[in-house]
Formats: structure tokens, sequence, C-alpha cells
């Protein structure tokens, strides 16, 4: 048993160490074969490091043989520009010295004549002393007292060939003159008949009965007071029977009252909430028939292409008046008439008749906007792109820019055409008053005015003058001048004619 113990003790012994010789010889093994194959990897990696360095310092040895090309090549294209730049910096310089020799050549030859010329006038100037001396001692008369006796002598007969000029060209003008224009008016008139309705500030609306007045004013006048707020227009309901006046100095808002009111009183229902709602209703109408008007204003004159916005301006002309005269029927005759007379001149007849359409465009905003209706135009016509020969015409058209074409100087006398004609407009007695005694106090301002009187309701001035102080020629002078005066301090439709009289009576008595 003991032997048997011993024995596998033993045997375990010798297999142990069995084993771990064997396993030590395998590892040494193992070892050794690492290190040949870490030995060979090591000796792949250093022969396949030298051979990247050696392709890494080709490709730098190229690379840098590369930029070395491109760098000589672009010095030798700078150098040649530089050579050529040089080459031209030369021959202009050159240039500029046979030129700097000519000025300098020229320049002699200048300050060589120049002092030729300073000498004979040295020579000249004492020759004219000698002159005057001479003719001095022979006139017995200095030089100052015979350039004031020759002065006078010519301003004596300048002043009355002058006279005799004017009067001549004067004839002439208005013989050939005025027979064309004649023509040319009497036949832009005939051919334009246009039909002028005077506007006034109130407007009445028929009721079918007078129980509708109660209506319309409302409990403790409720109605009445909301349609006024609404409005701004005066309801005046008086004893006139089955009629309301509607009061405003602004025609869209009483048209827009008199529609509303005309439908409430056709609807029945007047309370403040149907009030508000036909009032809104009217100013849509009233907004769409401005437009509507405005399009068939610019359909009548065969003018196309204006904004939108100037057709609805023109529109609103329709309920503004100057002078009683509807603006919209005036500057509708105006197109018709410059464009009438455009074509009888050979001007342009669309510039003239779209100016005469737009020259009172500035009336449409007065109200509204500060400054004169003419620049109020002008601007509205460069805000809307119109071209600068109807913004000139519209600036032009009562004087205050001094007309600069003929389509301009149309549009003045259409515009003094349509506003002249017996019964087109009308102003107050006040103003034609004022304008008679303005007129009168023009004429008596003048040196030598005897008299005068302001007749033909302002359309003539006669003036009589001091026949001792005037002579005939004067007259002329006078008359002209007073026409000036006229033209720039005073406003008036049409023209005013001037007739300056000179009479003298030689008076005695039989005794």
């Amino acid at each position: 048993m003991v032997y048997y113990l011993l024995s596998g003790i033993l045997g375990l012994a010798i297999g142990i160490f069995a084993g771990i010789y064997i396993r030590k010889t395998i590892a040494e093994a193992k070892i050794k074969t690492a290190e040949e194959e870490a030995k060979r990897i090591i000796e792949e990696g250093i022969k396949t490091a030298e051979t990247s360095k050696k392709e890494y310092l080709l490709e730098g040895k190229e690379e840098i043989h590369k930029m070395r090309t491109d760098l000589e090549r672009e010095n030798r294209e700078r150098r040649n520009e530089f050579q050529r730049l040089e080459r031209r910096l030369v021959h202009k310089e050159e240039i500029l010295d046979r030129k700097g020799e000519s000025l300098e050549k020229k320049e002699d030859i200048l300050n060589k004549k120049n002092k030729e010329i300073e000498k004979r006038e040295l020579d000249i100037e004492e020759l004219y002393k000698k002159q005057v001396e001479e003719l001095e001692k022979l006139s017995g008369l200095t030089s100052d007292q015979a350039r004031e006796l020759l002065l006078n002598d010519v301003r004596k007969e300048t002043s009355h060939e002058a006279a005799i000029m004017i009067k001549e060209i004067e004839y002439k003008a208005k013989d050939e003159a005025s027979k064309r224009a004649r023509e040319i008016i009497s036949h832009a008139i005939q051919k334009c008949a246009a039909d002028h309705v005077a506007e006034t500030t109130v407007s009445v609306v028929s009721l079918p009965n007078d129980e509708m007045k109660g209506r319309i004013i409302g409990r403790e006048g409720r109605n009445i007071r909301t349609l006024e707020t609404l409005t701004g227009i005066d309801l005046i309901i008086d004893d006139t029977p089955e009629a309301v006046i509607l009061s405003g100095f602004d025609p869209i808002r009483r048209e827009v009252a008199r529609i509303a009111l005309e439908k409430l009183i056709s609807d029945g229902r007047i309370h403040p909430a149907r009030i508000e709602e036909m009032v809104d209703k009217a100013r849509k109408e009233v907004s769409e028939h401005i437009r509507e008007v405005g399009e068939q204003a610019t359909f009548d004159t065969g003018i196309h292409g204006i904004h939108s916005e100037m057709v609805r301006l023109l529109g609103r002309l329709k309920f503004r008046t100057s002078y009683g005269q509807n603006v919209l029927n005036h500057s509708i005759e105006v197109s018709h008439l410059a464009g009438i007379m455009a074509a009888e001149l050979g001007a342009d007849v669309k510039i003239a008749k779209r100016a005469g359409l737009l020259h009172d465009i500035g009336k449409a905003v007065d109200h509204e906007v500060e400054g004169p209706h003419v620049d109020i135009g002008v601007d509205l016509c460069r805000k809307f792109r119109e071209s600068k020969e109807v913004i000139h015409a519209v600036a032009a058209h009562h004087g205050d820019v001094e007309p600069e074409t003929i389509e301009a100087i149309l549009v003045q006398a259409a515009d003094a055409v349509s506003a002249a004609r017996p019964g087109a407009r009308r102003e107050t007695l006040e103003a034609y008053i004022k304008r008679l005694e303005k007129l009168e106090e023009i004429a008596n301002g003048f040196e030598g005015v005897e008299k005068s009187y302001a007749i033909q309701a302002g359309r003539e001035v006669r003036i009589i003058v001091k026949s001792d102080e005037i002579n005939d020629l004067d007259t002329i002078h006078i008359a002209r001048d007073i026409v000036k005066r006229i033209e720039n301090e005073l406003e008036y439709p049409g023209q005013i004619k001037v007739n300056v009289i000179r009479e003298t009576r030689a008076v005695e008595y039989a005794k």
C-alpha cells in the first residue's frame, strides 16, 4: 500500500517536472520565433521607411524644381513687362522733352510779340492824346463836354428811332399775328363747345311728405346729429315743403350726405345704425363714381397711360369749382383747345392735350395740402412720373415759370380762353371792385397820367395823359410799362386792353 502510494507520488512528481520542462522548451522556442518575426518586421519597416523617405525626397525635389521653374518664368515675364514700361516711359519723356522745347520756342515768340504790341499800344495812346488835344483846340470843348454832348444827341436820336421802330414792329406783328391767332382760337372754340354749370354750396333732397322730416330728426334729434357727424354736412330742415337742404363747402361730403339721405328715405328705416351703414355705402358709391369720371375724362380726351391715382384725382375735380366753373369740365376743355391749336401749329398734340388735362390737377387736393395749386400739381406730376414737357407746361400755365416750349404757351392760351369766355366764371362783387380799383391805381401811378378809367368790366383801361408833358412817342412807352405792371401785380381772367389817349385842345373866347 505504501509502495503504491510512493510510486504514485514519484510518478506525479516526474510528470510535473516533465511537463514543466516541455512547457519551458516550447515557450523558449515560441519566444525565439517571435523575436525572429519581430526582427524581420522591424527590418521590413526600416526598408519601407527608407523607400518612402526616398520617394518623398524625390517628390519634394520635383515640387521644388517646378516651383523654381514657375518663379523663374514669372520673374522673366515681370522683367519683360518692366522693360516694356521703361521703354514707354523713356519714349514719353522724349516726347515731353520735345513738346517742352516747342513750348519754350512758342513762349519766346509770344513774349516778343507782346513786347511789340505793348510798344504799339504806347505809340497809339500817345497819338490818341495828341489827336484829342488837337480836337479840343479846334472845337473849344473838353473831351468830357464833347462826350456828354454826343451822348445826348445819340440818346435823343436812338430814343426817337426806337419808339418809331417799336410802333412799326407792333403794327406789323398785330397785322400778321392777330389775324392768325383769331383764326386758330376761333377754330379751336368752334370745335370744342363745353357746358358750364355754376355749382353752389347747397344741395336739396326731395321728401315724399313732411312727416319724413320728423323721422329724419329722430327722437331728441339723434338721427340728424348722427348724419351730420358722419358726413360733416349741415342738414337744414325748415318750412320748405317736402325738402331738406344740405349745406357744406366740401362738395364730395355733400354728395355723400345726399346719396345716404336718399337711400334712407327710400328704405324707410332711419336710425343711427342704419344711417352709419348707408353713409358707408354712399362713400363707396362716390369713390367708385370718382374713379369712373376720371376714366371717362381720359377716354374723352384720348389720353392713355395716366397713373391710376392721377385718374382718381381727375375724378375729384368734378366736385371742385373755380369762380363757379367746374374744374373737370374746364380741364377737359383746355385739353381739347390745346390739342386743336397744337395741331394747327404743328406742335406735339399729345403733350399739349395731356398737359391741358392735368394743368389744374393740384386743385383736387389743394384743401388738404399747403401751397398754391400750381406747385401742388407739379409735385403730383413728378410723383407719378409725368414727362418733363408736361411738368413744365403745368408749372408755367399761370406764368409762375417762363414758358420754354410751344406746348406750354398753348396750355396758357387754352386756359385763358376756357376761363375768359362769357359766363364761364363768376367772381364776388368785392373781388371785382378791388380789381378795378387796383387797375386804376396802377395806371395813375405813372408820371404824366392825368386820369384813368377802368371800363368794359375791367377788360379795358383808358388812360388820359397830359399833352404838355407827354409826346406821342412817350405814349407808346407808357402803354408798354403799364401793361408790364398789370401783368406782374394783378390777377385777372383773359386779357386787359390798355388804351393811352393824348389830345391837344385849343380854347379861345370871342368877346
